[in-house]
């Protein structure tokens, strides 16, 4: 497979090469670049509201370097010749630095940017864009990636580097480099489409096929980024549950039932969407007030147990199962507090709760 560089004429080849021998000369000192942004990064995040998964950072290769600046832009004028897209790279590149923070889910990113973009006595935000957000507007798929161009300020690990390009020059310790924020995910399906799209030796070797299969796992990928991001925002929710300090104290309402149920138990729902009113009371007949008192109550060992000594004929309802948990840890108590008095007429409710009980005794001596 021709490279760029194999393409361009003798004149651009000349111009080239004097790029690539200036920057095999300096690349020593940009790798020092390359380390201490790195190593502020990492600093920045060590008592951060974020714990990015990794931070890493590279100093782009010597034949990678070739290869972007050999890029060619069209004629300006028909019937003109292409030029090179960057005559000038040490004032135009931005990526010859480049570090990736790493995060776990897609609504890190944003934090992370934001922190970054805060520290304006260490960086200067040049350049903030979603890369690939057109695809979510246009309907298609691609992979999500945050990238900012920052600039060092008065960084003497670039004055350094500065010293050794232009030595006539005063140096600044001012650089632009490219910082890229993106999820696991994403950052495992770029490195593999970079690897078979940009890096592949023939082009022969492609077929319409990848194509398809790279916006397939596009999809799966954003479906598998919000599925975990989802279990993570309920798992917040949950521990909020049971803070004794904060939610956990919050009062039994019908709404607080109903959103605690529906957190933890989504699969167990009423086909009628009313008040939630009737658990109000079956929990507050026993004093359960808070809203850590019904998670302690919901705990799923206890279901297991209950539903094995019950057997149900049918799935229950909540109405059911609550009743039921309560049952099993109240007992008789349960039944005096929320049942039809022994001597009613008639006492239904009563009747069913006294056989649910004799259900749970006889498992209970198994």
């Amino acid at each position: 497979m021709a490279s760029n560089y194999d393409r361009l004429d003798a004149g651009q080849r000349a111009s080239v090469d004097a790029s690539v021998a200036t920057y095999a000369r300096v690349r020593p000192e940009l790798k020092n670049v390359t380390r201490d942004v790195l190593v502020t990064l990492i600093a920045m995040f060590k008592d951060a509201e974020v714990d990015p998964l990794f931070i890493t950072g590279r100093t782009k290769t010597i034949e990678s370097f070739r290869e972007k600046v050999s890029r060619l832009d069209p004629p300006s004028l028909a019937g003109g010749e292409p030029t090179l897209k960057f005559p000038d790279p040490f004032r135009t590149l931005n990526d010859m630095v480049g570090v990736r923070v790493i995060t776990k889910l897609p609504a890190e990113n944003a934090v992370v940017a934001n922190l970054i973009k805060r520290q304006r006595q260490i960086f200067d935000c040049r350049g903030d864009r979603e890369k690939a957000i057109g695809s979510i507007e246009s309907g298609t798929y691609g992979y999500s990636s945050r990238h900012l161009i920052l600039r060092t300020l008065q960084n003497d690990t670039v004055r350094a580097y500065q010293s050794v390009l232009n030595p006539e020059l005063p140096a600044n310790g001012s650089y632009f480099f490219e910082c890229q924020i993106r999820t696991v995910f994403a950052h495992a399906w770029s490195e593999i489409e970079h690897d078979i799209r940009f890096k592949g030796q023939d082009p022969r070797a492609w077929s319409p096929q990848f194509d398809r299969q790279f916006t397939a796992t596009a999809a799966m990928l954003e479906v598998v980024e919000k599925e975990f991001a989802d279990l993570h925002d309920r798992y917040e929710k949950v521990r909020g549950f049971w803070d004794e300090a904060g939610e956990g104290a919050g009062p039994l309402t019908p709404d607080r039932i109903r959103d605690v149920w529906l957190t933890l138990l989504p699969h167990v729902d009423r086909k009628v969407d009313d008040d939630w009113g009737w658990a109000a009371e079956l929990v507050g007949a026993h004093g359960l007030t808070e809203t850590r008192q019904l998670m302690e109550l919901l705990d799923s060992d206890r279901i297991t147990e209950v539903r094995k000594a019950l057997d149900h004929r049918y799935s229950p309802g909540p109405d059911r199962l609550l009743d039921d948990l309560l049952l099993w840890q109240y007992g008789p108590r349960h039944i005096e507090l929320t049942a039809e008095p022994a001597d009613a007429e008639s006492h239904p409710r009563r009747d069913s709760l006294q056989r649910r009980l004799k259900q749970i005794e006889r498992y209970r001596l198994t």
